[in-house]
């Protein structure tokens, strides 16, 4: 196991992000998914006892690393294990009254990637490249009447285990592999991430199994987004963040597939619309090459800001 101030995470659009939130001194500045820390020590390196900063994460070894890193930089940083979608509970717990005689926050940044760090040390089950449980849920102690990825893949109807591969996965294959689970699972439950990677492979055409991606992705990508509703997540997440952003304040928003995109753009458009919110970033803006060619995973990484009027 990694030591707990180090992390594989590398940290995607860090400069265009925070220069994009326009952070001035005095502001409340929230980072929602914290990760690997990356963006919020970037923050307190450049603000350090000028801002008030706020850490919010479900993962709490990504908490202490955080922790353990940023508060040698500044005192002023407070970190909570939750959901980003419970922000407006979050910044009840911290007292911004205290901080700003306000209950509003200036600046709001939601990098909803996954840390590579949970891909790498987790043992939840996110990578199809480790024989891990079958889980893929934020949570970090599932207990066993939590909902998993298990669960779908056991318990759920094969129109449903399609509908989900193909809704949050937009894998083409989705009926084809939601059949191959179907009859393995007659024979013995399915456990593990490996026993469902190889049922992928051996249901797909030669050449997907070929393909640049593994096969796998899509599917596994579908399960975690269902297990932690994570686009119903994002949603509230915006919607409860842009509302508690003071005016003039940024909401700025990384996504890393088109379903997350088309949500945070749909609903910037609406808040241009009603004459609420000035979006800032006209294009998304996306990774340079040389960040992709330094950090493969950031290649299919969005940034889009808000300012709240």
């Amino acid at each position: 196991m990694p030591d707990i101030a180090t992390t594989a995470h590398k940290t995607v659009l860090l400069q265009e992000s925070v220069d994009g939130l326009a952070i001035q001194k005095g502001d409340v500045v929230v980072d929602g998914t914290l990760g690997g820390g990356g963006h919020s020590e970037e923050i307190a390196k450049r603000f350090g006892t000028d801002i008030t900063l706020i850490g919010i994460d479900m993962d709490q070894k990504a908490i202490e690393r955080a922790r353990e890193r940023i508060s040698k930089i500044t005192p002023h940083a407070h970190f909570f294990r939750d959901n980003f979608r419970n922000i407006r509970k979050v910044l009840e717990k911290a007292d911004l009254k205290k901080v700003n005689n306000a209950r509003h926050c200036n600046r709001i940044l939601l990098d909803i990637g996954l840390s590579s760090d949970q891909f790498e040390v987790s043992g939840r089950g996110f990578s199809f490249k480790r024989d891990e449980p079958l889980l893929m849920t934020f949570a970090e102690d599932p207990k066993e009447h939590e909902f998993t990825a298990w669960t779908i893949i056991n318990e759920w109807a094969e129109e449903s285990i399609a509908d989900v591969i193909y809704g949050y996965g937009e894998e083409q294959f989705s009926r084809r592999i939601a059949k191959a689970i179907i009859e393995a699972r007659e024979f013995r439950p399915i456990n593990t991430t490996l026993e469902l990677v190889h049922i992928i492979e051996a249901c797909v055409p030669f050449f997907y199994r070929k393909g640049k991606i593994n096969p796998a992705t899509k599917t596994f990508q579908a399960l975690r987004i269902a297990v932690n509703d994570e686009l119903g997540a994002l949603k509230q997440g915006i919607a409860d963040g842009f509302e508690l952003l003071a005016p003039k304040g940024r909401l700025a928003v990384i996504s890393f597939h088109s379903l997350e995109d088309r949500i945070v753009k749909q609903f910037f458009k609406k808040l241009k619309d009603e004459e609420k919110g000035i979006v800032i970033t006209k294009k998304a803006i996306v990774p340079t090459d040389e960040e992709t060619k330094s950090n493969p995973r950031a290649r299919s990484a969005k940034l889009r800001i808000i300012e709240k009027i």
